[in-house]
């Protein structure tokens, strides 16, 4: 069977016929070049002509230790500077890191260096999202704790990410799990139960029926079943916290117009909270006059009405139906299926204090997500009919002037206001009583996240049965998780199994009390782990607010598009209530976000669904095969997996292919948004491989040429070459144009790679006395280097530290006593800026080129004015009068137009 390292050998020897040349060394003088650090080649004065293997696994050898060295001695204390927070999505300590992660992280590292040698003041920091499912069933199944698996699996993942090249801002680490960061998971918790945004109401659960416990949708199989006991799995109401995530929708909605560069995530965020036009408000329950303790909340699209209302209907589901309600016997007793049904139980509006009867429709779903609504006949017609079946009663309670505004009647302090200002009225009256008024959409829930789990943030609350539901005063945290011997996955909470912890007193009356024994989503923990990289080591508060407002927003967030809704969502909505708490000046977390497509591997499915290895396949037939049954195989392209075979370790990549031409893979393969097909036979590998030839190839005739004892000059150069060298100086310029917009603009570092590798082979092709007297020459190929070192950093810091020992300079805007990594960004030379007042528009008929004609520079963007200039140039009344032309395309990037004409 061929293993991983087999497939990712496939193009092992080409890399070996590539680079194993015969080895020529470079003899130089050695020369003390002060403060300059050196590679292991020009330290001794030896410098070798080819790139081979074992140069390449030197080279980063060596470079490895010195560039972290030179990244822990830049400080983050220097507020002078304008900040950049590069941020990628931190990793679930699962064991080991996927070829997924090291795409995200070496973007985000390339963008940081970039970032760096632009003058910005940098962080990009790392960290662990370390609670979770995985951990608990490791506990399970091999009998360890949570926490040493998980500590043992960031040590190893560490090593990984450093082994990467990558260069995080590790004194900011944090990890999930450790008490130092969930006491902060747990005050802003309380912050949100102060403030009415955390609350516990009955909510559907998997229920393992053998093992009586919860189960995440996870360990359900496709078949509903249990993924231990095999029991089928039901659906069982349990009382649950949640958070409030309503309140924000509309400020949240609205906020999406702030964001501008969310490409294609605002419209699924958009889709995610839906059109806020309503509100939930709530009510008191009773029967036979007597309040019962019980609250309702229900949905209206017009609140302004609410005085006309009729009734407040539920579906045959709701929970007061088939949970633990006291009024479950009532509700059910009422029920006649296919019927809508009228209930004894009255329902007490809290803002209002109108009382209406609670109603059962036949109908099993209602709009959006709502199992409950508020009827009112007179901007419903639907209400309208319910109303008049069930003889209930209403007012008519909008009016229409004969201006046409339509007004509140019979609606107390509401009356006469028109329906808009009476919107806004009820709903901000509402929210001030705390009795519902956020506007929100139909169809969003409040975020669940109550986990029957033992790893996760233990929920800081005490149950009493004097008080209610009480926080933990907020000197009592970090409330931390109790030693558990011993993981079964049955019985319900594991916290509940431990009594010493569970049994406390009561923070408000000191009696007998019990604390929660839910813990956390994690998707809290995640929710605010940006705020905490600001001020990671603060024992006093989450973060300090000037740090926080100094750093945030978060520049660029890089992360899965799995990860493009709920994350997003929740961590918009923590940072919405931060910003209201005064805790942070800005609303929205994050700038720019860059979702990156998966890694897919080739895959090989049976009919059956069964998964073989690569070595299992015939492969040499016009079908793929089974070797041993001859069944046909699929052969497909999916997201890597173990249990996939299809999965390939990073370690084994950066063994045969070294750590740069991984990275420069990853980088090139694809833009970063789209999927990348993990296939060394592409393109894509040899060709990265090839242009680190080429640059050390540039480096070594450029060394050659300035240490072969003539010494440079560029008045020796004739016309020609001033010509030919003047080209060089515009094609950089151009080149250093793209690159910096594709780093700070669209991050397309596939583009930027492959306008290095053009200006590579420009390079290249320079006649032998411009490279040896030209200064354009010198300038462009350190600004090549320079620009190449975000992303291939250890041999462009082995390139810069030859070109650093070559004497005779004619360039002195490099700073040759530090290294590449610490060069400024190449800027465009100012007169390249200075546009001409005429571009020559090169003109094309079906993809041919025809010819040139001059175009003002200030239309030269306009398809229709340069079409017509075409048109009425001698070239176009020449070869296009009289033709059928069925489209133009004006180039965006350069000066081109194409006609497509028909014959």
């Amino acid at each position: 069977m061929a293993s991983a390292g087999q497939r990712l050998g496939f193009y092992a020897s080409l890399l070996k016929r590539q680079l194993n040349g015969g080895i020529d060394i470079i003899n130089w003088g050695r020369r003390a070049i002060l403060g300059c650090t050196r590679g292991i080649y020009s330290a001794t004065g030896k410098w070798t002509k080819e790139y081979t293997l074992q140069t390449r696994k030197d080279v980063e050898k060596w470079w490895h230790r010195r560039i972290k060295e030179q990244a822990s001695k830049i400080s983050e204390a220097d507020t002078s500077k304008p900040k950049f927070y590069v941020l990628s999505m931190f990793p679930y300590p699962s064991g080991k890191l996927h070829m997924g992660h090291v795409r995200v992280y070496t973007i985000s590292d390339a963008v940081a260096r970039f970032q760096r040698m632009r003058g910005m003041q940098v962080i990009n920091p790392m960290g662990w999202d370390a609670f979770g499912l995985p951990a608990e069933n490791a506990a399970i199944e091999r009998n360890l704790h949570p926490e040493s698996w998980t500590q043992s699996n960031i040590k190893y993942m560490r090593k990984q990410l450093d082994r990467l090249g990558l260069c995080f801002s590790w004194d900011r680490e944090i990890t999930t799990c450790l008490p130092d960061y969930y006491k902060w998971t747990q005050y802003l918790f309380i912050k949100l139960y102060e403030a009415g945004l955390a609350y516990q109401k009955e909510a559907l659960v998997n229920w393992d029926p053998v093992d009586q416990t919860v189960l995440a949708n996870e360990q359900v199989d496709e078949h509903g079943c249990s993924w231990r006991s095999g029991a089928k799995v039901e659906q069982k109401y349990l009382k649950q916290w949640f958070i409030k995530t309503t309140a924000y929708a509309k400020a949240m909605q609205d906020a999406l117009a702030d964001l501008p560069e969310w490409y294609g995530i605002k419209g699924m965020q958009a889709h995610w909270i839906g059109d806020c036009v309503g509100c939930h408000l709530d009510f008191a329950l009773k029967v036979d006059g007597q309040v019962t303790g019980e609250k309702l909340t229900a949905y209206t699209a017009t609140p302004e009405a609410i005085h006309g209302t009729s009734h407040v209907a539920i579906t045959p589901s709701h929970r007061l139906l088939r949970g633990h309600s006291a009024l479950k016997e009532t509700f059910q007793k009422a029920l006649v299926p296919g019927r809508d049904c009228l209930t004894p139980v009255r329902a007490v509006n809290m803002l209002t204090q109108q009382e209406v009867p609670v109603v059962i429709l036949a109908k099993a779903d209602f709009e959006g997500s709502l199992d409950s609504k508020i009827g009112i006949p007179c901007t419903s017609s639907e209400d309208t009919i319910v109303a008049q079946t069930l003889g209930l009663s209403y007012s008519e309670v909008i009016e229409t002037s004969p201006d046409g505004t339509e007004r509140l009647s019979g609606s107390a302090e509401f009356t006469g206001m028109s329906r808009q200002d009476a919107f806004l009225a009820v709903t901000e009256k509402a929210r001030r009583n705390r009795v519902g008024g956020h506007v929100t959409s139909n169809k969003l829930k409040d975020w669940l996240v109550s986990r029957q789990r033992y790893w996760g943030t233990p929920i800081p609350m005490v149950h009493c049965p004097a008080c209610g539901p009480v926080p933990v005063p907020l000197d009592d945290l970090p409330v931390t998780l109790p030693s558990i011997p011993s993981f079964t996955g049955k019985g319900g909470s594991p916290l509940a199994s431990a009594p010493e912890w569970v049994n406390c007193s009561c923070p408000r009356c000191k009696g007998a009390a019990k604390r929660e024994t839910d813990t956390m989503d994690t998707f809290v923990d995640s929710a605010w782990y940006y705020f905490r990289y600001t001020d990671p080591q603060n024992t006093h508060s989450p973060f300090s607010p000037a740090l926080a407002d100094y750093w945030m927003p978060v520049d660029l967030y890089i992360g899965g598009k799995e990860h493009a809704v709920m994350h997003l969502f929740y961590a918009r909505f923590l940072s919405h209530f931060c910003h209201e708490q005064k805790m942070v000046k800005h609303r929205e977390p994050f700038h720019k976000l860059l979702a990156q497509g998966l890694i897919k591997g080739q895959t090989f499915r049976l009919p059956s669904g069964q998964y073989l290895q690569r070595g299992e396949v015939d492969l040499t037939g016009p079908v793929p095969v089974h070797a041993k049954t001859g069944e046909k195989v699929e052969v497909t392209w999916e997201k890597m997996s173990k249990s996939k075979h299809n999965g390939v370790e990073p370690e084994e990549a950066v063994e045969l292919y070294g750590v740069d031409t991984v990275r420069l893979y990853l980088l090139f393969a694809a833009p970063p948004e789209k999927d990348i097909l993990w296939d060394v036979k592409t393109d894509a590998l040899p060709g990265v491989l090839r242009w680190q030839q080429r640059l050390w190839a540039l480096v070594t005739r450029f060394i050659e040429a300035r240490t072969s004892g003539t010494v440079p000059s560029p008045q020796l150069l004739s016309d020609k070459e001033k010509a030919e060298a003047r080209q060089l100086w515009e094609y950089k310029n151009s080149v250093i144009s793209q690159v910096t917009a594709h780093f700070t603009e669209d991050f397309s570092l596939n583009s930027a790679i492959s306008h290095l590798m053009g200006l590579s082979s420009a390079l290249l092709q320079a006649s032998q006395r411009v490279v040896l007297h030209s200064p354009e020459f010198e300038d462009a190929l350190c600004a090549l280097v320079v620009m190449a070192a975000p992303m291939a950093p250890h041999v462009t810091s082995e390139l810069w530290a030859g070109l650093a020992l070559v004497p005779e300079k004619l360039c002195a805007r490099s700073a040759w006593d530090t290294g590449v990594l610490l060069q400024p960004w190449p800027a465009v030379d100012p007169p390249f800026l200075q546009q001409p007042d005429v571009v020559q528009m090169a003109v094309l008929i079906n993809n041919k080129a025809c010819g040139k004609i001059p175009v003002p520079q200030h239309v030269a963007r306009d398809q229709d004015k340069v079409h017509e200039l075409v048109l009425q140039s001698e070239l176009g009344i020449r070869l296009l009068q009289g033709r059928s032309i069925e489209k133009a395309f004006l180039s965006p990037r350069t000066a081109l137009i194409n006609f497509l004409v028909q014959d």
